[in-house]
């Protein structure tokens, strides 16, 4: 065959793909002008017979919001105007009152997942499970949440009320001013003298305690830097309290969990027009082992799930608290054509290394496979959450030393005897169970020979370490 026969059969191939295509294209084409044109049309008719006058850029936020609020409150318009402190809130800096909400369908309940840390709505006292219904006095009944969000924002300096409806039932109406809220990303069992953290919730043996607030930009170095300090201390455990965390980046989720675990899938991540991606833990910069315990609960969410579910499925910590809150979806930022702002989208979801699927789905009913579970259930009902939440806020506001978890480091078999019932439950929970573990690790250490035990801490052996303790590798 000659090459100018090749040359016509190989037109003849391209135009007939070509036409397989282009009816497909045109005809998605068309259907796009169709709808901007009726889009166009109603904008009009409404801007010159509406009874009253309208603000042209509240209709154009309002049409794009209706759209997007058919799939689901993480997806969201951010106008201009708006952007630069979207972008200070991903950095871990924001202005506001500092609470994440949720919306439970369409026009349904927006409840708070969680106050930020140290925020004006945490000071207020705002907690995590309750229902707004008003704002500044009127009622936010049938409102969607991007405009409930809306008014709730507003300039420095001012002031905001909020009508809440708690989890025990209790109305109350709770002022706060609005503020430049700087998230701490990292923080300890309470202040020292000096107003520096303290991170031991017990002193013999030195169990630290650290709570992650949110993953924010510097997140993953700050948690090396202050396990390094702390290693070199002479810890012998880590608490690590992911309770009220809403979530953050999820690049900072992955390396906090790689600077425990060495090898194995961290998570991975797949949606309908993305391709999996797969993130794997690696040798350098690995801390050594020593016993882990993450406390969860149901505020707990988004990269906060990530972490907890990976280190649990990694078998590097154990996992005590209550059922994580579900939210296991990836957005991401998309900058719109002409400057016009960026359009946050949920494109992908959560998956741990044992495949389980993060998310909540809209279906799915309160104990349902989602989230993550804890190994060690230990409830706490609102009025203990309350005592818990007010408990921190005298740990990160009082500069003198508070009594530590009670313990009995002295018996062998590492019972607490508290003098009453201990206001945060789950932590005292925790408190007693890495004790236990300390115990088996340092029997282990001296007889190495010593076969596997079974007590009722035996789910605690997967924390334990399996190898020495070495030095820290090669930073990361």
């Amino acid at each position: 065959m000659n090459r100018e026969k090749i040359a016509w059969l190989g037109s003849i191939l391209l135009i007939a793909i070509l036409a397989f295509q282009i009816p497909g294209t045109l005809a998605q084409r068309d259907d796009d002008y169709a709808f901007v044109r009726t889009l166009v049309d109603i904008h009009r008719q409404v801007q010159q017979n509406y009874v009253d006058s309208t603000d042209e850029a509240t209709l154009r936020e309002a049409a794009i919001s209706g759209m997007l609020s058919k799939l689901d409150p993480f997806s969201v318009y951010v106008p201009p105007a708006k952007q630069e402190d979207f972008d200070r809130m991903l950095e871990g800096s924001f202005k506001g009152v500092g609470i994440e909400l949720d919306q439970k369908g369409e026009f349904g309940p927006i409840e708070v997942v969680s106050p930020i840390e140290g925020s004006p709505a945490f000071k207020a006292g705002i907690m995590a499970g309750d229902t707004i219904l008003a704002v500044d006095g009127k009622t936010i009944e049938g409102e969607r949440l991007p405009d409930v969000v809306k008014r709730i924002a507003g300039q420095l300096g001012t002031k905001v009320t909020l009508k809440v409806k708690h989890a025990t039932g209790e109305e109350q109406e709770l002022t706060m001013q609005r503020e430049e809220i700087v998230v701490p990303p990292i923080t300890g069992y309470q202040r020292d003298q000096g107003g520096a953290w303290d991170y031991y919730a017990c002193d013999d043996p030195k169990i630290a305690y650290l709570r992650i607030s949110q993953f924010t930009p510097t997140v993953a170095d700050e948690l090396k830097g202050v396990c390094e300090k702390l290693l070199s201390d002479g810890m012998k455990g880590l608490i690590l309290d992911l309770r009220f965390n809403p979530g953050g980046r999820l690049d900072q989720a992955i390396q906090a969990v790689d600077l425990f675990v060495d090898s194995g899938v961290i998570v991975s991540t797949k949606g309908r027009n993305r391709p999996e991606q797969i993130a794997r833990a690696t040798v350098p910069g690995t801390l050594p082992q020593f016993p882990m315990i993450v406390l969860v609960n149901e505020a707990s969410a988004s990269a906060a799930e990530v972490v907890a579910g990976s280190l649990m499925d990694n078998h590097r910590a154990l996992i005590i608290g209550e059922q994580t809150y579900g939210k296991g979806s990836v957005q991401e930022l998309i900058p719109l054509d002409g400057k016009a702002g960026e359009l946050k989208l949920t494109v992908a979801y959560y998956y741990l290394p044992s495949g389980r699927l993060v998310h909540r789905k809209k279906d799915m009913k309160d104990g349902d496979d989602y989230g993550v579970k804890p190994q060690i259930v230990v409830p706490m009902d609102p009025q203990q959450e309350r005592a818990a939440m007010m408990l921190r806020r005298e740990h990160e506001l009082f500069k003198r030393p508070l009594p530590k978890i009670a313990t009995q480091p002295q018996t062998r078999t590492a019972t607490t005897a508290p003098a009453t019932q201990p206001v945060d439950a789950q932590l005292q929970r925790a408190v007693d169970t890495m004790i236990a573990l300390v115990v088996l690790q340092g029997d282990k250490a001296a007889n190495p020979n010593m076969a596997q035990t079974t007590s009722p801490t035996s789910k605690t052996a997967a924390a334990a370490p399996s190898r020495p303790v070495t030095q820290p590798a090669s930073a990361k």
